[in-house]
């Protein structure tokens, strides 16, 4: 038995169903999990003093994309709106293979847990032909590092000579992408209390894959149990392309191939009207905010505040890194904090909110709502520790709340900890050579960009 003592918290934030505050309380842990918040001592294995410390959940991060890694920041994809960005990456995507999956995945989760993320979902949906296991190239990135994760099987159908947007070398047949998931699914979903790693099913989006295709993998997730995850409502090119095609706004359509329901979330939906908003909250289909990449891409702004509103399951995405050139869900709370300040001054979602959305609101999300998001006594130990003894938080510490939204953090967390064990200690990945992994990547993408 492993056990772990966070004393005297001078804040902790828990995000419970009672929004409480507490303050000077010891956080035990044994295996994973919380077993007592009170003033009581225990002996442990480890102690970490947080008398200086706020304390919250660890982030939640419900839609990214992190092969994307490997290609941020490029010249010729800046200043460009969805469609023409993804058919100039493509040419690039197009030769992925394991090593490269695999260093582009382990730098992007070591950026997010060093930012407080503990837990995160994938959506990979680029596989070129022979390029090996890519979803356990993933995993493998994440044992090393100790990440909790959702990862996801994308899929695409609809290559340009169909009229989508992909090349053929990267699209599949249904029947191979539907074996292909049954097969992943078997070999690395675990949907146990506090297990390290969960698969959901997820054809790309409605313009890159068939009707059949969406289809046939929400029967498949729902007999094997899985949920569904897809792009959605994220620009007025996809909704001018269901309309084209279909004769049905992008959430009609998908409404009429099984996908909507507590089982699903959507990325982005930024277009959806008010009646589709309605629809969602009925439903209970979640939503993946990620601000930074709607407007790095143009695509517009998601009526967060209406959807909190009315109960949509909302959480946060990092999306990209391509189309966010960062892999930080702790910058999307207060991007998004001001984003919605901005464009909803009378109806904008508070700093704590933001913060709710990263955490409890994420669980939500991907269905795990009674084991993470909060802390409370039974819930996994993910938990982050912030020093507030520093130059930049001088004076901002009164409103623990909404001190990440309003003021920012400036570095990395201090502690995170996932269930139960320290994955970062004082800023650095425990365990991690992070100067060879450095030089790993960018070897590899070196590779990746050669002409």
């Amino acid at each position: 038995m492993s056990s772990l003592l966070i004393r005297n918290v001078k804040h902790l934030v828990t995000c419970d169903g009672e929004d409480r505050v507490l303050d000077g309380v010891n956080i035990y842990c044994e295996d994973g999990l919380i077993i007592d918040i009170s003033t009581e001592t225990h002996k442990a294995d480890e102690v970490i003093d947080a008398n200086d410390m706020i304390c919250f959940p660890g982030f939640i991060n419900t839609h990214h994309h992190l092969y994307q890694v490997f290609t941020r920041n490029l010249p010729q994809v800046q200043h460009k709106e969805l469609f023409d960005w993804l058919l100039i990456l493509y040419e690039i995507w197009k030769k992925l293979d394991y090593k490269t999956v695999y260093l582009s995945s382990k730098s992007g989760l070591a950026e997010l847990m060093k930012n407080g993320c503990t837990t995160t979902s994938d959506h990979h949906y680029v596989f070129p032909q022979n390029s090996g296991d890519l979803i356990g190239a993933q995993i493998a990135a994440a044992d090393d590092l100790g990440m909790r994760t959702n990862f996801t099987r994308g899929s695409m159908d609809l290559s340009k000579k169909d009229g989508g947007l992909p090349p053929d070398s990267v699209v599949q047949t249904i029947e191979e992408i539907l074996r292909d998931s049954a097969e992943l699914v078997e070999k690395y979903h675990d949907s146990s209390f506090k297990s390290m790693h969960r698969i959901a099913l997820a054809p790309c989006s409605p313009f890159s894959v068939t009707s059949d295709l969406l289809r046939e993998s929400a029967v498949l997730a729902r007999e094997l149990g899985v949920r569904l995850h897809t792009h959605l409502a994220e620009t007025k090119d996809e909704e001018d392309f269901t309309l084209d095609k279909y004769g049905m706004r992008p959430l009609e359509y998908m409404q009429s191939l099984g996908w909507v329901g507590r089982d699903v979330w959507y990325a982005h939906g930024i277009h959806f009207n008010t009646d589709e908003l309605k629809v969602l909250a009925d439903t209970g289909t979640g939503v993946s905010h990620c601000p930074t990449s709607n407007m790095n891409l143009s695509s517009g702004v998601a009526r967060i505040p209406e959807m909190i509103e009315l109960d949509v399951p909302v959480g946060l995405g990092v999306d990209g890194a391509a189309s966010n050139n960062g892999t930080n869900l702790l910058e999307e709370i207060r991007v998004g904090y001001l984003l919605h300040r901005l464009n909803s001054p009378d109806n904008d979602v508070t700093g704590y909110q933001m913060l709710k959305l990263a955490t409890i609101g994420g669980a939500r999300v991907l269905g795990r709502e009674k084991e993470i998001g909060s802390i409370e006594v039974g819930k996994c130990a993910d938990i982050l520790l912030m020093n507030v003894s520093r130059l930049d938080l001088v004076g901002t510490y009164y409103d623990a709340q909404n001190i990440l939204s309003t003021v920012g953090l400036k570095g990395y967390f201090d502690y995170t900890i996932i269930n139960g064990k320290v994955t970062v200690r004082e800023g650095k990945v425990v365990n991690l050579d992070e100067e060879k992994l450095i030089s790993d990547a960018n070897h590899q993408i070196v590779k990746l960009l050669k002409d």
